[in-house]
């Protein structure tokens, strides 16, 4: 099968023979003649398998048959997707895709001059790759127009189950046109995925060249049994069998990944950190490092788990397990890319029994163990992290991200923080529980902003001595204040009368605030 074959115009492929591209994918093969067709497409594909171009060259098909520039503020294109790095990827490959036409393909993310995004806006736009929390805030100031968009893209949509993403969705969506073409692409697919492609789309096309949960065959993948506080000098060993080849390690909070990358290069690795503490600019240097081999290592949490395209990483280390099952393909996705092998290699403490097992329940597969042995579960405790609430039709629910409390920076908005849920606090049976905020609904560890302060373990420690089993995310400041029945406050410390300022973290009634540009 040839791209001539699956219907794209010739001009559109000489143009991808320019970029090397001759042969179709499997996805591509399924799902660009249905999307020639203007049908709704929902497809599932492993992580590194172009699915880009099997939405992107469609719709790019479409506008060159136009051929007419797009009206100022215009769009005619969306493709929306959940961090900053996913949609830099999507750009890139699509301006690739495009170069040589009239096509003009725009980004808007956060963390970038939103005055500069303006004025290019202004000019018009045929595809706009963003991520929500920009948007909506460029929508508010009438930057851009979303009336004639005729193609809306979900991509990596299982992001969008996220509560503060699919409350973006709702105010985006009916903004656009009403006759439109709709396409969700994701590498996984949890079982409210049905519910959001109900909603979005139309009689969708069903596209699958994995199941769920599958990764790619030329992952070796293998986990080691170990204490937590060796997990450090352990993952240093197994780095220095691999000096000269490019790694990605995935520790689980912001301040907990870059600790152990000031770790690593004290002890003589060449390496950066990627998280939400990092400017945009920070974070793509740090990318761009590892894509050159200025770097060897590059330490990140999950925030770096999509859109990251870089075929020399060999090696991906679950330094922690994520709290979130399916977030462990999207990590391991990273290595194997463009037909290479790659191995993923994780740590599992005592009390990441409970995220193993739930890891392995989606990879569907008991991972092969490499050293240590199975740590035993005590019978009636669950060593895993309050489970997420998936969205159950209401705008807000389950108290947005973090409950309406602290700063948010715009696109990743209610990750590497906790969530809000409903009924206050449950109990926690853990050591690493008690150590996190103990809230119901979903903890995703991507955000970009900060999230709140763990309680401190009691017993005097020295500054930095506490461990990253005993660490929660940190936030802005001392320790959140309660109020009735054990919620959390949020916001700023005592006023007078000695009542705690902000609002209570009373879970599901709390309503998502829009994140910050």
């Amino acid at each position: 099968m040839t791209f001539e074959e699956l219907g794209l115009m010739p001009r559109l492929v000489e143009q991808l023979k320019e970029q090397g591209i001759v042969d179709p994918t499997p996805i591509q093969i399924q799902a660009i003649p249905h999307a020639l067709a203007g049908r709704d497409v929902m497809g599932l594909a492993q992580t590194g398998t172009g699915k880009t171009a099997a939405f992107g060259l469609p719709i790019m098909n479409h506008l060159l048959k136009v051929g007419k520039k797009p009206a100022p503020k215009t769009v005619r294109g969306l493709i929306l997707a959940p961090t900053r790095e996913l949609a830099g990827q999507i750009k890139d490959n699509l301006t690739a895709y495009s170069q040589g036409t009239h096509i003009k393909v725009g980004l808007v993310v956060g963390g970038m001059s939103i005055s500069a995004q303006v004025n290019r806006l202004a000019r018009g736009t045929d595809l706009l790759i963003a991520t929500p929390g920009r948007l909506i805030d460029l929508i508010e100031r009438k930057a851009v127009d979303l009336s004639e968009t005729q193609f809306l893209i979900l991509d990596e949509a299982d992001q969008m189950l996220d509560l503060g993403f699919i409350h973006a969705l709702r105010q985006i969506a009916p903004l656009l046109a009403a006759e439109r073409q709709t396409m969700l692409f994701s590498a996984t697919m949890p079982k409210h995925m049905n519910e959001l492609a109900a909603t979005y789309l139309k009689n969708p096309e069903r596209v699958a060249v994995s199941r769920p949960g599958e990764v790619a065959d030329k992952i070796t993948q293998e986990v080691h049994f170990v204490a937590g506080a060796a997990k450090t000098d352990f993952l240093i060993e197994k780095l220095a069998e691999h000096r000269s080849d490019a790694a990605i390690v995935f520790a689980r909070t912001k301040h907990g990944s870059e600790r152990l990358m000031k770790t690593l290069s004290k002890a003589g690795y060449a390496t950066d950190s990627v998280h939400g503490n990092k400017s945009q600019g920070q974070r793509q240097r740090a990318i761009d490092a590892l894509r050159g081999g200025t770097i060897k290592v590059l330490v990140a949490t999950d925030v770096a788990a999509r859109g990251l395209d870089i075929p020399d990483v060999r090696f991906v280390y679950n330094y922690d397990l994520p709290n979130v099952p399916e977030n462990y393909v999207h990590r391991i996705g990273r290595t194997a890319r463009a037909g290479r092998d790659g191995r993923a290699i994780a740590f599992v403490a005592p009390d990441e029994m409970g995220e193993l097992k739930d890891v392995e329940k989606v990879l569907k597969m008991e991972i092969p163990i490499a050293s240590g042995r199975r740590w035993d579960l005590v019978p009636g405790v669950d060593t895993r992290k309050p489970k997420r609430k998936q969205p159950s039709g209401r705008g807000g629910g389950g108290g947005g991200a973090g409950g309406g409390g602290g700063r948010r920076n715009n696109d990743n908005w209610g990750k590497e923080q906790p969530r809000g849920g409903r009924g206050g606090a449950p109990k926690a049976h853990t050591a690493r529980a008690e150590a996190k905020p103990a809230l119901e609904g979903r903890w995703d560890p991507t955000n970009d902003g900060p999230a709140l302060e763990a309680p401190k373990p009691k017993g005097r420690k020295s500054k930095g001595q506490a461990s990253d089993q005993a660490q929660g995310p940190v936030g802005n400041g001392g320790r959140p204040q309660r109020g009735p029945s054990g919620a959390k406050f949020v916001g700023k410390p005592k006023g007078r009368g000695g009542k705690p300022k902000g609002k209570p973290n009373m879970g599901g009634n709390a309503k998502p605030r829009r994140p910050q540009a």
